[in-house]
């Protein structure tokens, strides 16, 4: 066929059917995948077979930038008709026929599959996805519009030495001398941006819901020690869940694994949530940062956003907001009623302050912040859960989970069930908290006033300093209370102070910058606490206020390393390099180590830090900008852009 032709038809294909879901319903889809490391290529072989709704003329599927494609359609009709976006197939496809559809593809992904560390003989190599918002259909052919769910099958090829894992059940693992074919199944259908796998070298612990569903919690084999600060809760978290929202789990089983430089927190895949390995964390660390909010929100999402899905972004907060909300109830499960009212405090601060600036937004705008889809939405659920009551919140909930597993959803099929349930009109509801462009901040915070702990806080006001706001520090005030004080006093703190909870022990160490010289014994005790950013903050303002101990203050924290993102290590290489006389010898020692951190074999979070550290003290040498510039092809778009810009701001 002329090519003028066959682009004629690429175009006019995508023209008239952007959407498909209402003319083919692909059913199934078993993909055999293996990949090239040395090319950053993946390559395989997808099954489709899908049912005809209407009389139509051509399908397709998504494929973004693909080096081949070919297919064959029911076993006799070869081509490979392509226009860069789409694979598309030209046949009369008669309504109410099936069809199997086989394509082989192979491609160099640059986004949605990421190849990590592949370049460095010494680093943690890992293959990983991300499909929300960068599309599977980058690495696989499959369908970028989520209306169309399918039961996806998928068999991966990789050296014996990895693990890999991906939706569903492990059905069969068959090695040989150096390949293992892992094969993993899904029963029942998910939108294929939730298609998910990731390689890499891992250790695993098991265990089971009360329920009996397998959970697989994974873990690099050095991060033995971590597993149970970074898995804590995790067991409780899931059974939890399964109660409050009262419809059973709804896959075969539930797998966590964290990987090198996500893009985010978290991502909710059917059934395998992938999370940055910044929240692997020890007993230290597990006090400042952890994985029981992001945990909880993933694992809520295999419900609200995986077992139903929005229809489009306008219904974005259907996902987050759910997701938001269930992950808030599980800490309060876990941490207290307390707790929980104020998380939704700070929500409501956050949200007024985002209208007070000019952003907010209906929570039905696609386009709508994260704080909008995720706390909004979330207060949302808090509003309307007191208006109706329990009872009726939660059979609504069972309701709408029920009539709409495994389908697509809208606001109104959310809110009918509640009116259902409760006999009751919300038409005024959604006017109030839904559709406005602000937030309802006075009512959200009537609500709050039921609470004695955020009344409390609220009369702990310090704006005008007064004596009564030291005393307040040693009274029995919240830890919230206090530490909202603290950073209203900010240098003008009792030795009182010094007695209380490590959050507000970290509030004193992050707040209080000039030391008064009565208190230096008390503020040096900082730096024993049981938690790294206090002991970051407190070098840092001990190193400032006394210059003849910072050589004391450097020995006694100089095996400290701090999260995984070394932020105690990184900050005391730059101390001890402009310590004058602190260990001459070792200096070049210490260089060489925190320019290190620049380059690519470590975490993004890391490099970025020793980056800033480097350039703040006029150290960032030849090689340093280098990995720099190296830094501004990197898939994760905050340290490119940071590295962008610092590299402009360098060259000026």
């Amino acid at each position: 066929m002329n090519k003028i032709i066959k682009l004629f038809i690429f175009f006019a294909s995508i023209i008239c059917y952007s959407q498909q879901t209402d003319v083919v319903d692909f059913k199934t889809a078993k993909a055999v995948i293996s990949f090239d490391t040395i090319q950053k290529e993946v390559m395989g072989t997808v099954t489709y077979d899908f049912h005809i709704l209407k009389d139509i003329d051509s399908i397709y599927l998504d494929a973004q930038n693909f080096k081949s494609v070919s297919y064959r359609l029911d076993h006799s009709y070869n081509d490979s008709l392509y226009n860069g976006n789409q694979i598309i197939v030209k046949q009369a496809f008669k309504k109410n026929t099936n069809h199997r559809l086989i394509v082989h593809w192979k491609t160099e992904p640059k986004q949605a599959l990421y190849f990590i560390d592949w370049d460095d003989p010494g680093g943690n190599k890992q293959i990983w996805t991300q499909g929300q918002g960068k599309y599977t259909s980058n690495w696989l052919p499959s369908l970028d519009d989520m209306n169309d769910k399918i039961v996806f099958d998928l068999t991966i090829s990789f050296n014996k030495k990895y693990q890999v894992m991906a939706n569903g059940k492990l059905f069969s693992k068959i090695s040989n001398d150096s390949i293992t074919t892992w094969h993993y199944g899904m029963r029942k259908p998910m939108a294929s941006y939730l298609v998910a796998l990731a390689i890499g070298k891992y250790d695993k612990q098991e265990t089971s819901s009360n329920s009996g569903i397998p959970i697989e919690m994974y873990y690099y084999p050095e991060d033995a020690l971590k597993f149970e600060p970074t898995y804590r809760y995790t067991k409780e978290i899931f059974d939890y869940l399964e109660q409050e929202i009262g419809i059973p789990y709804p896959w075969q089983n539930y797998k966590e694994v964290p990987v090198k430089d996500f893009l985010y927190a978290g991502m909710e895949n059917t059934s395998l949530t992938i999370f940055s390995d910044r929240f692997v964390v020890d007993s230290i660390g597990y006090n400042d940062q952890n994985f029981v909010n992001v945990g909880a929100h993933e694992l809520a999402h295999q419900w609200f956003g995986d077992l139903v899905t929005e229809t489009s972004g306008t219904h974005h907060w259907l996902q987050e907001g759910f997701a938001t909300y269930y992950a808030l109830l599980a800490e309060r499960h876990i941490f207290g009623k307390n707790y929980y009212y104020w998380r939704l405090y700070e929500y409501a601060d956050t949200l007024f302050k985002q209208d007070k600036s000019g952003g907010g937004t209906s929570l039905l705008d696609p386009k709508s912040s994260s704080d909008t889809f995720y706390k909004r939405g979330a207060w949302v659920l808090h509003a309307l859960r007191e208006k109706v009551g329990d009872s009726v919140f939660k059979t609504a909930v069972r309701n709408y989970l029920n009539d709409f597993k495994f389908k697509n959803v809208q606001t109104d099929d959310f809110l009918g069930e509640v009116e259902k349930v409760g006999q009751i009109d919300l038409k005024d509801f959604k006017a109030k908290w839904i559709t406005p462009t602000s937030f309802d901040y006075h009512d959200a915070m009537e609500s709050l006033k039921k609470s004695t702990y955020i009344n409390e806080y609220l009369m702990a006001d310090c704006e005008v300093i007064n004596s009564r706001c030291k005393d307040y520090l040693s009274s029995g005030i919240s830890d919230e209370a206090k530490i909202n004080i603290i950073s209203e006093l900010k240098d003008n703190i009792s030795e009182d102070a010094f007695k209380n909870a490590l959050e507000v022990r970290k509030a004193i160490a992050q707040n209080v910058s000039k030391i008064p010289l009565d208190f230096k014994n008390d503020y040096e005790s900082l730096l024993e606490d049981n938690s790294y950013e206090t002991i970051e903050a407190a070098l840092f303002h001990l190193w400032q206020n006394f210059p003849e101990d910072r050589s004391k203050y450097l020995n006694e924290t100089k095996e400290i390393q701090g999260f995984k993102t070394k932020n105690v290590r990184l900050l005391w290489l730059t101390l001890a390099l402009i310590t004058e006389d602190y260990n001459t010898e070792e200096k070049p020692t210490y260089y060489r180590e925190l320019l290190d951190y620049t380059s690519p074999k470590y975490g993004f979070e890391i490099r970025q830090n020793a980056i800033q550290y480097l350039y703040q003290i006029g150290g960032c040498n030849s090689e340093c900008k280098e990995n720099i510039e190296q830094a501004t092809h990197h898939h994760n778009w905050q340290f490119s852009k940071f590295a962008k810009q610092l590299l402009k701001t360098m060259n000026q």
